[in-house]
């Protein structure tokens, strides 16, 4: 959500951080809706008073035998009057509402132009892509041939977009996800949590994933919903509280399985792993002060770079622009993987700063140094998508016969095992 009294003092701010995304203005018709909500809640409470009064004249005219029918009308008229304004509040309070919680959140001034991926700026590059001496193949032509990917019987059982893994390459995503948590929180100071996958609206509420979101979500019958990503319940257990200053940073990551519908990619990447309904993913979640929340973002980005270093995978760090930041995000690094099946980068982690954004909307704060509570600020990271690692290793792993050597750094959670190939 955002903070109305910013709004108000420099509405045209406002709008012009929305034109960077190509949203339309606001700022005047909120305005006015708080103007008139503020007039209302006046009038109400200069009612409230006159009522107050009213009644302790009505006692002591009571007491004296006076004749109290005018003021008694004025009571009734009163109350009438109390009950429209309250009303006229809570619309006023909901069109607000409904207003501000659909706007993205506010970019910060570092992050480029630009409408789409296109503008997405090169921080830096890791590595370099391997030179093969044959032509790399995908990573799903690999997975087949090792008759270790199965893609017809998951859609026998699931329907398009999901995968069966077997033998060596399921002990390998198995692998991956159990060296990812092992880096974040022997190294790199995040406390290991197991979530829910399954979570209420306030959750999914407060980290900006309804109402914007919730087609590309699935709900089940009883109305709760499966998580995108663990951000949802990591960040949402703050949610509602004071938290002492000195307990932050807080660093949480979680090992889950994730749900996306993915409404509105058809025809998106419709073969292999990369755009999945279920996969796993670690997730880093930080919760910091505002004076902190920058550092944080460079340093959550730093620790999803450490894996794919220690993996020797070749990537690239990506700012995003305007247009490709997230609805929630106030800046995003998007770091990038050489996939040589594809000869294409792609996504792999995406660590954001939400700012105060996702504060507000669950109402998380934290005792300041001054003594009173101020929002926290949010940051969520990728650290690492477990099936687009696997993808990654696969590819720039693999051997002219088809085989794929294990990394080195995988091999202790792998058995021993050096190389998978078929059995």
């Amino acid at each position: 959500m955002h903070d109305l009294r910013a709004l108000r003092a420099d509405p045209d701010g406002f709008d012009a951080d929305l034109k960077r995304r190509g949203e339309p203005a606001v700022a005047q018709a909120v305005v006015l809706l708080d103007h008139d909500r503020r007039a209302a809640e006046t009038a109400l409470q200069e009612l409230q008073a006159r009522r107050k009064q009213i009644s302790k004249e009505i006692g002591a005219m009571r007491k004296s035998g006076a004749d109290s029918a005018a003021l008694e009308a004025e009571v009734t008229s009163a109350k009438a009057r109390m009950e429209e304004l309250q009303a006229r509040v809570g619309d006023l309070d909901g069109q607000i509402r409904g207003t501000l919680e659909r706007l993205p959140n506010r970019l910060d001034e570092s992050v480029p132009a630009g409408a789409d991926e296109s503008g997405n700026v090169q921080v830096h590059q890791h590595g370099t892509p391997r030179e093969f001496a044959f032509a790399a193949r995908e990573h799903f032509e690999l997975g087949e041939a090792l008759d270790m990917m199965d893609f017809e019987t998951a859609s026998r059982l699931s329907g398009a977009r999901f995968v069966v893994l077997r033998g060596a390459l399921a002990r390998m995503e198995r692998a991956l996800g159990q060296f990812m948590l092992d880096l974040h929180t022997g190294e790199n100071g995040y406390t290991e949590t197991a979530v829910p996958v399954l979570v209420n609206n306030e959750a999914m509420y407060g980290t900006d994933k309804l109402p914007k979101f919730a087609e590309q979500s699935f709900r089940t019958e009883d109305g709760r919903w499966l998580v995108p990503t663990a951000e949802v319940p990591l960040t949402a257990s703050v949610g509602g509280q004071i938290l002492p200053g000195d307990v932050l940073p807080r660093r949480l990551v979680a090992l889950s399985s994730c749900f996306r519908s993915e409404a509105g990619a058809a025809g998106r990447d419709t073969r292999g792993m990369l755009r999945q309904h279920q996969f796993q993913k670690v997730e880093m979640v930080s919760i910091t002060t505002p004076e902190e929340s920058d550092a944080e973002h460079e340093r959550m980005t730093r620790c999803a770079e450490m894996v794919l270093e220690k993996l020797g995978l070749p990537y690239r760090r990506m700012l995003l622009c305007a247009g490709d930041t997230g609805f929630g995000a106030a800046k995003t690094f998007d770091l990038e993987a050489w996939l040589p099946g594809q000869k294409a980068w792609r996504e792999i982690s995406s660590c954001s700063t939400t700012r105060d954004f996702q504060a507000r909307r669950m109402n998380a704060r934290y005792r300041a140094a001054d003594g009173k509570p101020a929002f926290v600020h949010t940051l969520n990271g990728s650290g690492l998508a477990v099936g687009r690692t696997l993808i990654a290793v696969m590819e720039n792993y693999q051997t002219g016969d088809g085989s794929i050597t294990v990394p080195d750094v995988l091999r202790p959670y792998m058995g021993g095992i050096e190389i998978i190939r078929r059995a």
